[in-house]
């Protein structure tokens, strides 16, 4: 058992920890925003006048990507079911809008490419530090399991997970199913257990799955962005291991 405190915020009896991936440990705005822009022009040349209103939805403006935005939050399905919903009010049948919508999800991806963004600043030594405290840690992303092995692998991170999950089939974040499942495969108790992430998503499903805490990370210092919180942080190293 491992007393983490956060500023001024202590959590005892703490057994695992879990991440989430996407603007906690990885600075994946440029990517998301890339993915967003791609996705939109393709759909755009299908169905003209859909370009403007997808980026809307998924959050970009300009150069500015919404850390709360659809395309940084919402899973790969969710996703796809928001670009076939745009494309569904042209008329399309709403197959061949999921159809659109999946397509031009993976034509943008093989055009800027799947390399996974760089780690946050101090992300190692952070991951580093509460594994050899003995914590169990894992990550629970809204991306899909393949994204999150892949990040895991291209930063060479295996040594310090005993979880790698994502949003693949059933349920979606902020449903507690996911962090009760999570808990379950590192064998842990949901009570000893603290979730990591950048988003109200985050904190909701734990809260609700009845976690020992959540810590929210605001890279850019908007504590909104992570409402529901027991403690905002704006850098990884603030979470430390209590002497």
């Amino acid at each position: 058992m491992v007393t983490i405190k956060c500023r001024n915020v202590s959590f005892s009896n703490i057994q695992a920890i879990l991440f989430d991936k996407n603007g906690t440990l990885e600075d994946s705005e440029g990517y998301l925003r890339s993915l967003a822009q791609k996705s939109a022009r393709i759909v755009d040349a299908q169905i003209p006048g859909t370009g403007e209103p997808l980026l809307m939805a998924f959050g970009v403006n300009g150069k500015t990507l919404d850390p709360a935005g659809l395309i940084a939050v919402a899973s790969r399905r969710e996703t796809e079911v928001a670009i076939a919903a745009y494309v569904a009010e042209s008329g399309r049948g709403w197959f061949e809008s999921l159809a659109i919508a999946r397509q031009a999800l993976a034509d943008a991806e093989k055009y800027i490419g799947t390399t996974p963004a760089p780690l946050y600043v101090g992300s190692v030594e952070v991951l580093r530090n509460l594994s050899q405290a003995g914590l169990k840690i894992g990550i629970l992303s809204a991306a899909t399991t393949l994204e999150v092995r892949t990040f895991v692998n291209h930063h060479k991170l295996n040594d310090y997970f005993q979880l790698l999950m994502g949003v693949d089939e059933g349920p979606s974040k902020p449903d507690p199913a996911l962090f009760l499942q999570a808990c379950e495969s590192l064998g842990v108790e949901p009570d000893a257990t603290l979730m990591v992430g950048d988003s109200v998503g985050d904190m909701q499903m734990a809260r609700n799955a009845k976690a020992a805490g959540c810590i929210g990370i605001t890279w850019i210092n908007k504590s909104e962005n992570v409402r529901g919180a027991d403690v905002a942080i704006a850098q990884l190293d603030e979470i430390q291991i209590a002497d």
